[in-house]
């Protein structure tokens, strides 16, 4: 008895009166936002990008590129080509979540069905967690530069870990501490982190620019940077310049696929759209710039090239000057807040989502964000760091799988569905709902994805196990697998719906909710218990606001037109 009464208390925030099955599907943190949880502005998704743009990793992806031969102008075309590309994705997968106020799990529900979406879920909270923990290493690293540059003693730690790892006590401690640093940010509500984002906007450019402006000052100016040639050339560099632009679009997958996660705190839609597709690129080309140009200047600087900016921070202290260690401690103590913000923007938020999804009844956001937290520390994230070949091949491996979602999820509202939703059916198993489909799974979905994974393959697998050798062609396919494995599992869901038509499909768009003004399952709960709870305030959207005792019930509203609303953008 006493074991199941610390189980309720475990419980996340629910309508009381719900079955198992509709706890599953109907928790407070699956539910579409109250409006006063819409707190996103334009400006605060402008700075929302520029401060995701200016971290760590993507000064290291673009630094890669370099490292694997490209010259600096040629890396900073595929990136520019790259991040470019990821806009429109990114705003056409956002769109359900800022019209609706829905996060990623309940929008993939569309798609893949009630009990579908779980693997598609699963896949990318698993992504999340990994990612965190490779996100978090790299702040780590900024620990050690910060600490080292204030006691210099603090490097000669003496070392325990084995050679195979090519890491140091030093290291893993100073990772640990950036853990411990991690845990109070997890704590911050969603619609609350705008704040801390427009912070991050300040911070994380002053300390970009001064890295860069410190570096070229260090090579004895931006012509030895300017002069370095490639190392490639002909259909090599041709296809390395693929490869980066890949690892551009790799690096973003995450946040294409989750993004409705962030738009659903969007004050209006339109707030999610041009503010994305324009700060994004901006934002990251920049910051990659800045780090092409730091890895460039490495070479001047030490005669070797180093490509991981960290790195080249570490390297600076070797000198041991007492400016070159004050200018230090205040860059790398300006990226260790830039990495703990982006850790919770990419990695605790959509890990907390995702994992609500699949423990609806005891996890929420935020425990979802300290599990992430517990599975980066048991990762051993430093063996993705040994080279930018091991780093390149990660970004590439997960790209692919999330390609294969978020395809058909596109296609879904844009082309099928177009614009067409019932939000009430995405919390109830009610079979005649829009997305029970066959057992609350939708086929064509999982053919979609499963077409999509197929093609890419067979190079999927030669980077898992370089030994297992598959021809040139099928390699190049898995390079593209941004347009591989988005295109073919989007084409495939849609040929699959021409033949089988789910329910909803339309040829006119106009993106409206069809339960507009019913009663959702929650709220019927709670009217069937016959008074309202303090406790719970059943969200927004899809259908009528939670009512309070006294106020109007949202069956009458005026605005349910016969069940059926539009929503302006």
């Amino acid at each position: 008895m006493r074991a199941r009464q610390i189980l309720k208390k475990l419980e996340s925030n629910h309508a009381e009166g719900l079955s198992h099955k509709e706890m599953f599907l109907a928790t407070e943190d699956l539910l579409p936002v109250t409006e006063e949880k819409k707190t996103w502005d334009a400006w605060n998704f402008v700075a929302f990008w520029i401060a995701d743009s200016f971290n760590l990793n993507t000064f290291t992806i673009a630094s890669s590129m370099i490292s694997a031969g490209l010259n600096w102008w040629q890396a900073l075309i595929c990136v520019i080509i790259g991040y470019s590309l990821v806009g429109p994705l990114l705003v056409l997968n956002a769109r359900p979540g800022a019209i609706h106020g829905i996060v990623f799990p309940a929008v993939n529900r569309t798609t893949f069905g009630l009990f579908g979406s779980l693997w598609p879920v699963f896949n990318r909270a698993g992504m999340a967690c990994i990612w965190w923990g490779v996100q978090a290493w790299l702040g780590g690293e900024c620990v050690y530069v910060l600490l080292r540059a204030i006691w210099p003693s603090f490097a000669r730690i003496h070392n325990s870990m084995p050679a195979s790892s090519e890491t140091t006590t030093a290291y893993v401690v100073a990772f640990f501490i950036y853990w411990l640093l991690s845990l109070p940010t997890i704590w911050v509500p969603i619609h609350k982190l705008r704040w801390l984002f427009m912070a991050k906007a300040v911070v994380g450019p002053i300390v970009g620019f001064t890295l860069f402006g410190w570096s070229i000052t260090r090579a004895g100016g931006i012509g030895p940077v300017f002069s370095q040639p490639a190392t490639l050339s002909g259909s090599r560099l041709g296809w390395q310049m693929i490869i980066s632009i890949s690892s551009c679009f790799n690096n973003m997958f995450t946040l294409i696929t989750n993004a409705p996660d962030f738009a659903s705190r969007a004050k209006t839609p339109s707030a999610a759209v041009w503010p994305q597709i324009i700060a994004m690129p901006i934002g990251f080309s920049v910051t990659s710039f800045l780090g092409i140009m730091i890895a460039s200047a490495s070479v001047p600087q030490f005669g070797v090239q180093i490509w991981d900016v960290v790195k080249i921070m570490d390297t600076m202290l070797d000198e041991g000057s007492s400016s070159t260690r004050a200018g230090l401690v205040f860059i790398s103590a300006g990226f260790i807040y830039v990495q703990l913000m982006l850790n919770v923007a990419a990695n605790s938020v959509s890990a907390g989502c995702d994992l609500t999804a699949l423990m609806p009844r005891y996890l929420s956001i935020r425990r979802g964000g300290y599990v992430a937290a517990i599975v980066g520390i048991c990762m051993c994230p430093w063996t993705l760091y040994k080279s930018s070949a091991t780093f390149s091949n990660y970004l590439g491996a997960y790209g692919v799988l999330l390609s294969c979602i978020a395809g058909p999820m596109i296609t879904d509202y844009w082309l099928v569905r177009r614009g067409h939703m019932r939000v009430n059916d995405l919390y109830t198993a009610d079979k005649d709902g829009w997305y029970y489909y066959t057992f609350g799974i939708n086929w064509r979905g999982y053919l979609a994805y499963l077409c999509g994974f197929a093609v890419n393959a067979p190079g999927f697998i030669n980077t898992l196990n370089p030994a297992i050798t598959v021809s040139v062609g099928a390699q190049r396919i898995y390079f593209l697998s941004w347009i591989t494995g988005t295109g073919v599992s989007g084409l495939i869901y849609y040929l699959a719906c021409l033949i089988s038509p789910p329910p909803g499909m339309n040829k006119h768009f106009e993106e409206v909710d069809e339960s507009f003004g019913e009663l959702r399952v929650d709220q019927i709960a709670v009217r069937e218990k016959g008074s309202p709870q303090a406790s719970y305030d059943g969200g927004g959207g899809g259908g009528a606001d939670y009512y309070h005792q006294g106020e109007k019930d949202p069956m009458d509203s005026e605005r349910s037109g016969g069940g059926v609303t539009v929503l302006e953008a």
